[in-house]
């Protein structure tokens, strides 16, 4: 590890880059076979604009940082996650765009922001009825998604949407005790709901522990990868959460007005993975009680801004040709299991890709303005819980879903669309602390009703 302020120079990388080893090392690295690097993708033009959209978008964001705090102990650090909510009226929108140049005041009256915050313990940063920085974290992270209330009215909180799902954890593989590392316990249980105590060292078990973040934190270093599983979890519960809240108050019927966008795949990835089949189980409960009140699937999507597909997307996008591309403006591409082993993410596994992390599954579209999207949509039936197929009749929405893309592309930021870019700017700098962006929603949405919209 270089000192601080220490870069290499020249001279070491180009010796890295030449090395023998190196060179040996890709010389037994398997290259894309020349007729599957040759093979040309064939973009599928997305069906007719749906002449009916969602009045109200819900896009959900989150961020993370880890600061160095001042408690006596070297390297003391704490992380502050946040994930935020920002409701925006498409209707309002419209009519600002007919009335051009929008008055920025009157444009910000179209998004209504809440944030959900938290503070984590990092190491060497012990609360005062623990004994271990872990400890420490273990209890917050419960304390957390105790706290979090979204509804005023309802009141109910993100641990009782948590344990709902914490139901549906298959219990043939029982997890370590939590102080298997500090005391050497070597009990292995299936965590349970609320606080327990592990059955053979006695000490305290929370149900947040059933998600295994706490494996991932150090007691000396930078946490943050737990705290960016934190974020992950949160994002995706919050989602669940609005639904079942909505589905107290009788409001399912409502949702045809509402889509939800969420930064990032419709996945769960690392310890808490499990969470994807039970998120997927629970998706497709509340969608079959929507269809039953309205006819109409949920419009939840997942939205990607870098990694490998994004890459690739960018990559076949490109011809022989110069200033031609492969994709038309509103065309698509839906991803299959082979496709995505042979051409993306290599693998010669009989699982498809993405059993275990996906409630969802991804396409490419290109926009109307030209802009490329990598998005997901959530498996909402046993039918569509395949990627074995490029059957689009499968996903009833998929003509409104490409039309809202058409809708929220962004001028501002290359291949975005417009209500994440809000929601990542409400998780970056945090506003409203403690809204309740549910109550909010539902207000709008009854309004609507009222109103006749």
């Amino acid at each position: 590890m270089p000192y601080d302020g220490e870069y290499a120079t020249y001279r070491p990388l180009h010796r890295i880059s030449e090395c023998q080893r190196v060179r040996s090392l890709l010389a037994r690295s398997k290259l894309l076979e020349p007729a599957r690097a040759t093979y040309v993708p064939k973009p599928v033009e997305a069906p007719p604009q749906a002449t009916t959209l969602p009045r109200f978008i819900l896009a959900i964001d989150g961020s993370y940082a880890e600061v160095d705090v001042k408690n006596g102990y070297p390297g003391a650090k704490v992380g502050y996650c946040t994930a935020a909510s920002v409701l925006l009226d498409l209707h309002l929108i419209g009519e600002l765009d007919e009335e051009r140049p929008v008055d920025p005041v009157e444009f910000r009256k179209t998004e209504q922001a809440a944030s959900v915050d938290a503070a984590l313990p990092g190491s060497n940063v012990v609360t005062r009825r623990q004994n271990s920085a872990r400890a420490s974290f273990r209890e917050e992270l419960y304390d957390l998604f105790t706290d979090i209330v979204v509804d005023e009215d309802d009141r109910t909180n993100l641990l009782s949407t948590y344990e709902a799902l914490l139901t549906m954890k298959p219990t043939a593989n029982p997890q370590c005790c939590p102080y298997k590392e500090s005391h050497g316990c070597t009990a292995e249980f299936a965590v349970g709901s609320g606080c327990t105590t592990c059955p053979t060292c006695g000490r305290p078990v929370y149900s947040t522990d059933a998600l295994r973040i706490h494996e991932r934190f150090r007691d000396i270093g930078t946490n943050g990868e737990a705290f960016g599983l934190v974020m992950q979890v949160m994002e995706r519960l919050l989602v669940v959460h609005f639904l079942r809240c909505f589905e107290r108050r009788n409001l399912l019927q409502r949702l045809t007005s509402l889509a939800f966008f969420i930064d990032g795949p419709l996945a769960v990835f690392g310890p808490p993975a499990w969470l994807s089949a039970a998120i997927s189980r629970e998706l497709m409960r509340l969608n079959q009680k929507v269809q039953a009140e309205t006819g109409q699937d949920l419009l939840i999507l997942g939205i990607e801004k870098t990694g490998a597909f994004v890459e690739h997307f960018e990559q076949i996008d490109q011809t022989e040709t110069p200033g031609q591309q492969l994709f038309y403006m509103r065309q698509y591409m839906l991803l299959t299991d082979g496709y995505i082993k042979d051409r993306i993410l290599h693998s010669d596994s009989h699982k498809r890709y993405g059993e275990d992390t996906y409630f969802g599954r991804k396409f490419f579209y290109k926009a109307q303005s030209g802009a490329r999207i990598v998005a997901s949509i959530p498996f909402l039936s046993k039918a569509q819980d395949t990627i074995d197929t490029d059957d689009i009749s499968l996903y009833p929405q998929f003509a409104t879903v490409c039309t809202l893309l058409d809708r929220v592309v962004s001028s501002r930021y290359a291949n975005a669309v417009s209500p994440l870019i809000a929601a990542n700017a409400q998780a970056a700098i945090p506003l409203q602390l403690g809204s309740k962006v549910l109550t909010q929603l539902a207000r709008a949405l009854l309004g609507t009703a009222e109103n006749g919209r």
